[in-house]
């Protein structure tokens, strides 16, 4: 039998060997970890498996989501699974979508320094550090498009010198503009309406007693809608 290539990490300052070619998370789950916490739909668009390592001959310290990063020969690393950051409270009714209204509750933004760490950062390749230059000129509908991608890891935020909390503005300002800028959207009432109307309640109670594997194989032979 052919041998596995193997590398050797250190978790939480422990080593081990693991298969090269495996992520954090599954390396963490080969060494034995029981994962309950930091860890989501293991497909990159959570954001709950932030993790932060360092690699041989690099000083930097390095972020990740677990679920996407590979696992590197000598690295070193920790998981992050929630990272302190101060969240404004409001309701979203009730807030109207003016100029100053992000700034208002993340006062925080004036401080930015352009240095661009939350860019560099993110997982997803935005462009942080242009959608809070938005946040600052409190133009509520570029925020929340180009933040739509947003994923709330939060990595930005770990890196951030004048502690701003990107995702949390991020999400303000796209809760503002669903609820007071964007258009409605017609085949969404007209939904709610059947729905509200109780058009699927019988397909919901017959679902209720189907079995798992039953539901697997409706769910494998639904209508899509096309592209």
């Amino acid at each position: 039998m052919e041998e596995v290539e193997k590398v050797t990490i250190s978790i939480m300052g422990r080593k081990y060997r693991v298969p090269a070619g495996l992520t954090i998370l599954q390396a963490m789950e080969f060494s034995g970890y029981q994962l309950a916490r930091g860890v989501g739909c293991r497909g990159g668009v959570c954001g709950a498996c932030s993790a932060t390592y360092r690699v041989p001959e690099d000083y930097r310290v390095k972020s990740g989501l677990a679920c996407q990063t590979v696992v590197e020969d000598k690295m070193e690393l920790v998981q992050l699974p929630f990272f302190p950051a101060n969240r404004a409270t409001y309701e979203v009714e009730a807030t109207a979508p003016t100029e100053k209204t992000l700034l208002e509750h993340y006062p925080e933004i004036a401080r930015c320094m352009g240095c661009n760490s939350c860019t560099l950062i993110c997982p997803q390749n935005l462009e942080v550090m242009e959608f809070m230059s938005a946040a600052l000129r409190g133009d509520v509908e570029t925020v929340a498009k180009l933040s739509f991608e947003c994923i709330l890891c939060r990595l930005c935020t770990t890196r951030c010198p004048a502690d701003e909390v990107q995702p949390y503005v991020a999400i303000l300002a796209r809760r503002l503009y669903g609820r007071h800028i964007a258009p409605p959207s017609p085949h969404v009432a007209k939904r709610v309406g059947e729905i509200m109307e109780g058009k699927f309640d019988a397909d919901l109670a017959g679902m209720k007693e189907k079995k798992v594997d039953e539901l697997r194989e409706m769910y494998k032979s639904r209508d899509i809608e096309p592209q």
